[in-house]
């Protein structure tokens, strides 16, 4: 595998490193026994060049032809030699076009050589993967996660068939890099929101010829709000059920964690939401450094009572709801090809190693997470203190906090169909307060700054002036679930978090 195995080979089967099919369907039948469902994570940009479909495409087989985006590319008109079509850049640093000796073209890959972009102006590419969603569909899943969403479409060529250059973007001087470059040619194309639609059609199409529960559509894209929130849909057209809100990654990279770039982050979302649709909230993915590293292991509570108390969907990358914090890749240990594609000076910059460390089940060998010799990459140097099987035992945890923030969203109406009111009351303290009718209202107040503070909700609600009982904690608080508190004078220590009702 290339990439971890976002260089898919055959999309109608399983990696034998991860057993069979067979395997497979036993998953799901005892996920359903559970009530748990299964989300595949549908690569739809690019296949392996090892695929059956790439391998036909090279030798111009029907119907294979244009599978993939081929082209000529160019004579240089001083050296005499062939060049690229473009200097389009791949994720992965350098160019995202590779020479193919047997056709005689170049292929244009916008992440590694090995995994070359499909032509999804072909309408059997089209078609293909609409079989790839009803296969896995028919399988039992509940749904997909769509990877990398920006690329799947480039810009139409002109009438000579030629694709336009980037221009320099002025972000960085390192001309491998591909932020070196716009992308305003090979990302965000409006064919990829409708393409979102169209599988969005092949889910509800599945469920009313077959039954049973809605199929979840989940969308990656770090792409500006206003094309991002057109995979919602439209009023005519049913697009994503959730594209991942990133913001509260993004703003606070740009900007720091600050209650005051926390409430941009949430605004960014919810003021440019179309009606009617479902907010969502990530902290973290596998392409991020993870979220107690980013924002300190000091905030990791704070930060996930947020997205659970926030209205909507809170999505958790494994490992956030145990605190795990980045492990140290050496470069002889790195495996990230993005790291790999770089030089031991720099690969820091671009390794995703880091946040892909084993999860840490216990404290043992391995952190209980592989009975081999060894992990397939080095664990976290905390594993020892951060594991499951510590903070399952311990009287007070990330993941006993993670839990009952869990067994709250089940239990309260007010957190399930209630109101959202929320405010920086300065730079450090942030509050959002849940409201019901007939049901007790739920209040969050974080301290993200370094020093303690005194808190007067009044000024953000005014009527909130009767005592609080505190629910949920962070895991450094002193203070007492149960315990009523004076909303008007109430004590935060730093980094402090606390989930209180009027109950």
């Amino acid at each position: 595998m290339v990439d971890f195995g976002y260089d898919i080979s055959d999309f109608f089967d399983i990696q034998p490193e991860y057993g069979t099919l067979e395997d497979f369907r036993t998953l799901i039948k005892r996920a359903k026994e559970l009530d748990l469902k299964i989300v595949l994570d549908f690569v739809p940009n690019h296949s392996s060049n090892e695929s059956e479909w790439f391998l036909k495409s090279v030798k111009r087989e029907k119907g294979y032809e244009d599978y993939y985006v081929w082209h000529d590319g160019k004579v240089n008109s001083t050296t005499g030699k062939r060049e690229p079509p473009t200097n389009w850049l791949q994720y992965f640093r350098g160019s995202a076009w590779e020479w193919n000796e047997v056709r005689q073209q170049y292929y244009l890959h916008q992440f590694a050589v090995q995994q070359p972009d499909l032509n999804y102006r072909n309408p059997l590419v089209v078609e293909q993967m609409k079989r790839v969603l009803r296969y896995w569909l028919n399988e039992g899943v509940s749904g997909f996660r769509c990877d990398a969403l920006p690329p799947l479409f480039e810009v139409v060529p002109d009438s000579d068939g030629q694709f336009p250059d980037e221009v320099v973007s002025g972000a960085t001087e390192d001309k491998e890099d591909r932020d070196y470059l716009t992308t305003t040619y090979i990302e965000n194309q409006p064919e990829t929101i409708d393409m979102v639609y169209q599988w969005r059609t092949v889910l509800d199409d599945h469920k009313r010829i077959f039954g049973g529960n809605s199929s979840v559509l989940l969308i990656e894209t770090y792409s500006p709000a206003w094309f991002t929130m057109q995979f919602y849909g439209n009023r005519s057209t049913e697009g994503a059920h959730l594209p991942f809100n990133f913001n509260l990654i993004t703003v606070m990279e740009q900007s720091g964690l600050s209650a005051s770039n926390v409430q941009e982050a949430i605004d960014l979302w919810l003021k440019n939401m179309p009606a009617g649709r479902t907010p969502n909230w990530v902290l973290g993915n596998h392409d991020k450094r993870r979220a107690a590293s980013r924002y300190g292991k000091e905030n990791i509570d704070g930060m996930n009572m947020l997205v659970m108390i926030l209205p909507g969907v809170s999505v958790t990358y494994q490992g956030e709801e145990i605190g795990m914090t980045d492990g140290e890749i050496s470069w002889e240990d790195t495996v990230d090809p993005w790291g790999c594609n770089s030089n031991p000076n720099i690969y820091e910059q671009y390794t995703r190693d880091p946040e892909r460390t084993p999860f840490q089940w216990t404290g043992g060998t391995n952190a209980g997470f592989t009975n081999g010799s060894s992990t397939w990459l080095p664990l976290a140097a905390d594993y020892a203190t951060i594991n499951v099987e510590k903070e399952l035992s311990d009287d007070h945890s990330h993941l006993k906090i993670y839990k009952a923030l869990v067994a709250l969203r089940k239990s309260s109406k007010t957190l399930q169909n209630g109101s959202t009111k929320y405010q920086a009351l300065s730079e450090d303290i942030f509050v959002v307060q849940r409201s019901l009718t007939k049901s007790a209202t739920i209040v969050l107040v974080i301290n993200f700054g370094s020093v303690a503070k005194t808190v007067d909700l009044s000024q953000f609600d005014k009527s909130r002036t009767e005592s609080l009982q505190l629910l949920i904690r962070s895991i450094d608080s002193t203070k007492k679930e149960g315990t009523r508190y004076d909303p008007k004078a109430l004590s935060l220590d730093p980094s402090e978090a606390l989930v209180l009702t009027t109950e």
